[in-house]
């Protein structure tokens, strides 16, 4: 490790689509080890596809990113703009000999191509370009430039998650570098900006390695350093399959609005693939002082839903009760258009330390605590219906004359009332408070149902109570 220079990594995503989730834990990998070392963490945009990259895309990318809590240090670079200065480069690769105009037809290229496959042998192109004169060229094509790879000996790329990973110059033919209508191609364009950003590492997916071994060839001849490489398995389903849609290959704002706290997914996105001892629950800072390349591991993690749900369902927990009830409320405004005031805020507030308990997402809270924004009567659900019957109402018509005796309405006042109406019943507590709950919020789910009386009021209360009564 270069530990007198500044760490600079970089997160440089294609915007055809949302930040997914593999995306977002190369990003966080990258950000951990940038703040880790107290160096900088660089945002670049690759958006040289011009038909698929969209202003959409981007904005969902800096809005997820944004979201995760992964600020970037300085303005993000559009790999696009800087198309003249990757020309420019390759033209110097030209001058040096490390490049040459290749003059190829698109049959010549397909004929090369239908031998090869013909032989069992890779599809490689063949060099035949590579030392002839362009005196030579046949009128009317315009020429690709090609990389003047190296023919003899191998390339190595020293990783610190894979090892040494050694690739015969044979196998890595002249890779084009500007196509015919004169724009740089990927692996150039990479090189360039990695080069003039000044990045030190570049972590990503291992779909990237063969990548490495070309992007090396390319530095080489260059004269410039090559940045240290991380290349990380990528992510797979609970099956071992490749993360799809169904496992969970979604974009972070999906799993913003599934109600997950950035904290916990930060948790869990640096668990897959990377792990300290045994820990499992650790903060962002702790994950900043512990995050090293070396413990990534080398074979692919596999997404769990449950486990993120239950991690989730521990940070909800401990967050503070403000911050969840603004949270919850903004989701689900969002969400399921929420009219909400102070009063109701007050309610949630007060309902939150039971609410919490049980939820393991943003979602799971705000349905919880829907039934304080519901009109009357209330609509209940299956379950709860089934717990009003002919003999539970009378029950609660009984219990609402109790109640309606009752005039201080505090917290130890109805529970007071509320078990003693129980003892009156010859009824264990439970069989008063399941129908009241159904009665009061629409559901067999709830905070504790003396929380929910004393938030709801005492008006409220009595007037739900009767309308499931009656």
């Amino acid at each position: 490790m270069t530990e007198h220079k500044t760490i600079i990594t970089r997160f440089a995503p294609s915007p055809t689509g949302y930040l997914h989730i593999g995306g977002a834990r190369t990003a966080l990998f990258n950000w951990l080890f940038a703040r880790h070392h107290g160096g900088r963490f660089l945002l670049r945009i690759e958006d040289t596809d011009r038909e698929r990259s969209t202003q959409s895309a981007i904005a969902a990318i800096f809005e997820g990113l944004k979201w995760l809590g992964l600020e970037w240090d300085e303005d993000p670079i559009y790999q696009a703009s800087r198309a003249a200065r990757h020309v420019e480069v390759a033209h110097q690769l030209l001058q040096s000999g490390n490049a040459y105009h290749c003059y190829a037809s698109q049959a010549e290229l397909e004929e090369m191509r239908e031998k090869a496959r013909a032989e069992g042998r890779p599809v490689r192109y063949d060099g035949r370009w590579r030392d002839r004169d362009p005196s030579k060229a046949p009128p009317g094509i315009k020429p690709v430039v090609r990389f003047r790879s190296p023919d003899e000996g191998e390339t190595v790329v020293r990783d610190h998650v894979m090892g040494d990973v050694r690739f015969p110059n044979e196998q890595l033919d002249d890779l084009i570098i500007l196509r015919s209508d004169g724009t740089p191609t990927y692996n150039l364009s990479v090189v360039v900006d990695d080069h003039d950003m000044g990045i030190t590492h570049i972590i990503r997916g291992d779909d990237h390695l063969t990548n490495a071994g070309r992007q090396s060839q390319i530095y080489a001849a260059l004269g410039w350093d090559i940045p240290e490489f991380a290349h990380v398995p990528l992510i797979h389903g609970p099956d071992g399959a490749k993360l799809s849609k169904r496992h969970g290959a979604l974009g972070a704002e999906a799993y913003r609005d599934m109600g997950y706290l950035p904290e916990a997914m930060r948790n869990y996105l640096v668990r897959l693939g990377w792990s300290h001892g045994d820990d499992e629950i650790f903060s962002t800072e702790q994950a900043i002082e512990w995050f090293n390349l070396e413990s990534i591991g080398r074979s692919p993690a596999r997404f769990d839903f449950a486990k993120l749900e239950n991690l989730n369902g521990h940070y909800i927990r401990e967050t503070d009760n403000e911050r969840l009830v603004d949270d919850t409320i903004a989701l689900m405004t969002r969400l399921e258009g929420w009219h909400t005031d102070e009063t109701f805020r007050a309610k949630l507030l007060a309902l939150m330390p039971g609410l919490k308990e049980r939820a393991k997402t943003l979602v799971e809270l705000g349905r919880g605590a829907a039934f304080l924004l519901a009109r009357r009567p209330l609509t209940c659900d299956e379950k709860a219906n089934q717990l009003l019957t002919g003999e539970t109402r009378a029950l609660l018509t009984r219990l609402a004359q109790r109640l309606e005796e009752r005039h201080d309405w505090t917290l130890e006042d109805i529970e007071a009332t509320v078990r003693a109406f129980a003892e009156e019943e010859n009824l264990k507590l439970g069989k008063v408070a399941q129908p009241l709950r159904a009665a009061v919020t629409g559901s067999t789910v709830s905070p504790p149902i003396f929380d929910v009386l004393a938030t709801l009021g005492r008006e409220e209360t009595l007037g739900r109570i009767k309308d499931q009564a009656a």
